[in-house]
């Protein structure tokens, strides 16, 4: 399971008119820790970001579930009611969730989710779509777990023969 961290950031930036400004921008990383989430964050915008930049706001995220695509443009937050029936009380039950959907509008979005939830067996409403600030989502790669794996069972090996 995926802990998000969003990430304000705020450096300048060149605009089209080649006009330099001071900018605050939104972006969602996967990590485990803060301090992993800073170091990612770090690492990602290097290669993206001329000059300097600063971290001004690094917190959790509430994301239960992550919807992509490849058409998708903009990131849009959607509350998301699953209903069940509590069968020894006989009442409804509702438990929010909070999802992430790439899509290109609003509409795009709710039928993104529609496809997300069609094999859900409980039934379901979408509360709210927002857009959302988010500029970027770095998911954490395979080949990067595997990397910090054995980084990890290297240092263990090392600890174990100094002994």
């Amino acid at each position: 399971m995926s802990t998000w961290f969003e990430c304000k950031v705020k450096y300048q930036k060149t605009d089209q008119n080649g006009v330099e400004k001071m900018v605050n921008e939104l972006y969602l990383v996967d990590a485990m820790s803060f301090t992993e989430a800073e170091a990612r964050i770090t690492k990602e915008l290097q290669a993206y970001i001329t000059g300097e930049f600063n971290l001004t706001n690094l917190k959790m995220a509430g994301f239960s579930e992550m919807i992509t695509s490849e058409t998708g443009d903009r990131w849009f937050k959607c509350k998301v009611a699953i209903i069940s029936i509590d069968e020894a009380k006989g009442v409804e039950r509702k438990v929010t969730t909070n999802m992430l959907v790439n899509a290109l509008n609003v509409k795009d979005a709710f039928e993104r989710i529609e496809d997300y939830m069609q094999s859900s067996v409980n039934e379901y409403r979408v509360s709210s779509i927002t857009e959302s600030a988010i500029m970027d989502v770095f998911p954490v790669h395979e080949d990067e777990e595997m990397e910090d794996k054995e980084i990890s069972r290297v240092k263990i090996e090392d600890d174990f023969e100094n002994e």
